[in-house]
Parts: C-alpha cells; structure tokens; sequence
C-alpha cells in the first residue's frame, strides 16, 4: 500500500474514484544479453458507493505500470449488492491460497482488516465490518478472494426469496429501502 489518491472530479464531469496502489513488485526477464527489469503494479479502483475494480499493470517504469494498472481496473469496474454500511451478512470466500471471511459489524467498530481486503473494502464505501484473511499473505489472492466473497452477497429480496421467509424490518430500514427504489426509478425514467 503506497499511495492513496482520490481524483477530483473537476469542471469536465468526470466520476471521483479512490485509488490505491496495493503492490508493486519488480520482476526480471532473463534474456541472452542478461537480465530485463520491469515493474509489476497490482491496485484497487473504487466509487466508495458499491462498484469496485481490479487493475494489474506491467512497464519498465513505475508510473506508465501505475496508469496501465489504473485504466485496466477502471474498465473492469463492477456493482457488488448487499453492501451498504455493512455487509448484510457474513460471507467467505478462497482464492488461490488466500481465505477470507467478512463478518457485519455495529456502527462505529470501522474496518477491522488487514493489507488488500482492507484497501478493497475501502473503495467498496463499507464503514463497518470485521474481516480476517487465512492462508497466504499474497496481496493479489487476498483482494481476489474478498471481491468473490462479496459477490456471494444477498440483498433482502433476495435472502427473504433464498429462505421463503419474511424476516421483521424496522420502520427506519423500510423508509431507506422505498427511498433506493424511487431514486433508482428516477435514474432509469431519466436514462430513457
């Protein structure tokens, strides 16, 4: 984790993203005059509102690796549902040697994570939340692996319809849910 930055939106309408460098990692290339050095760079794009990315880049310098990296994980941007605050439940996922379990968490606890699943819940927009990664250490299976344990989510509709069971919902919960729907409404209605 080398640097974090949030890009400013502006004057030209572009979206704000949190970006942050995870790895950089030098690699060699044996050649027959000798050795090639160039610079692997692993980082993690997010809206901080649910939509997140993965970006690997390789250069020969660190900066052109930097804006390769960033311009991959930007394209491959996607939605993860059930994340608002928290997660809607405890989820776990493996990547290559790489555990990770994400368990919700009260308001006010923050993000109780290490290394990359920290970084990847970060850009995600979660506040609250406990997450342990078990087995290796690699920074690339450990960001891996979260983004699949998040994917693994489900929404209310959804775990209600998993479960064939209407679960109790406070007033405050209802209130924000119909909020969501209406403005996700309005945006369609106004795409159209």
């Amino acid at each position: 984790m080398n640097s974090t930055a949030i890009r400013d939106g502006g004057s030209d309408g572009t979206k704000e993203f949190f970006e942050e460098v995870v790895q950089i990692s030098r690699v060699n290339k044996v050649v027959k005059g000798g050795r090639r050095m160039s610079f692997r760079v692993f980082v993690v794009v997010g809206d901080k509102n649910g939509k997140i990315g993965l970006g690997l880049g390789k250069s020969k310098e660190v900066p052109l690796g930097i804006q390769t990296a960033l311009a991959q994980a930007k394209k491959n941007m996607f939605a993860i549902k059930g994340v608002d605050r928290t997660v809607n439940h405890e989820v776990q996922a493996r990547f290559g040697g790489a555990t990770v379990v994400i368990r919700p968490a009260k308001p006010g606890t923050g993000i109780i994570a290490g290394g990359s699943v920290r970084v990847v819940l970060q850009a995600l927009g979660v506040n609250d939340v406990v997450a342990k990664c078990h087995g290796s250490n690699n920074p690339m299976n450990a960001a891996k692996a979260t983004v699949m344990a998040l994917e693994c989510l489900r929404d209310y509709d959804e775990e209600c319809a998993f479960r064939g069971v209407k679960f109790f919902v406070s007033d405050v919960q209802k209130k924000t849910r119909t909020a969501v729907k209406q403005t996700e409404l309005e945006v369609e209605t106004n795409e159209q």
